[in-house]
């Protein structure tokens, strides 16, 4: 049997290649990985050249209100992006499932906006399958923004936390 520190290295690596499908068998166990991404990659071309080719007409009518609406957006996701970028590392959630920000409701949660925190550190806990996977930090510095809500479903490589490398 796989540990998750070994699972999350694999699903690191299928991540980073060009592979969009993985199965891996060993006594019994079973896992196979699918990057989400190059489905949608491949079916986006055919629903984009099968729209304007009926009608060429409706799609630059429908084109000129459309860009005015995320014109407003991007002006007010503008100041986010670069400081998420710059020197701030994204602690992402290594596999679908449930994120707790503590280990029970009673407790408090393990870190928020403005602690420091070390490689080794437990940062949420993220159920799959009942089973509760701690998540750490994998660098030290200071959470900046925790960008999922307790007991929210998470995908694989979403953005949980926002750190301020040292």
């Amino acid at each position: 049997m796989l540990k998750i520190q070994e699972i999350r290295e694999i699903i690191k690596l299928v991540d980073q290649s060009s592979i969009e499908e993985f199965t891996y068998e060993h006594e019994g166990s079973k896992i196979k990985m699918k990057k989400k991404d190059a489905i949608l990659s491949k079916q986006a071309p055919v629903v984009v050249a099968s729209a304007p080719a009926p009608e060429v007409a409706q799609p630059q009518a429908v084109a000129a209100p459309a860009p005015a609406a995320p014109a407003a957006q991007p002006a007010e996701e503008a100041p986010k992006a670069p400081a998420s970028d710059a020197n701030l590392h994204k602690i992402t959630s290594p596999m679908v499932g449930t994120f707790y920000a503590s280990s029970s409701p009673e407790s408090g949660a393990y870190v928020s906006v403005g602690d420091k925190v070390k490689k080794e550190s437990v940062v949420c806990i993220v159920e799959a399958m009942k089973l509760f996977n701690e998540i750490e930090a994998e660098v030290n510095g200071e959470i900046v923004e925790i960008l999922a809500e307790n007991g929210q479903l998470v995908e694989y490589g979403q953005p949980l936390f926002l750190v301020k490398a040292d």
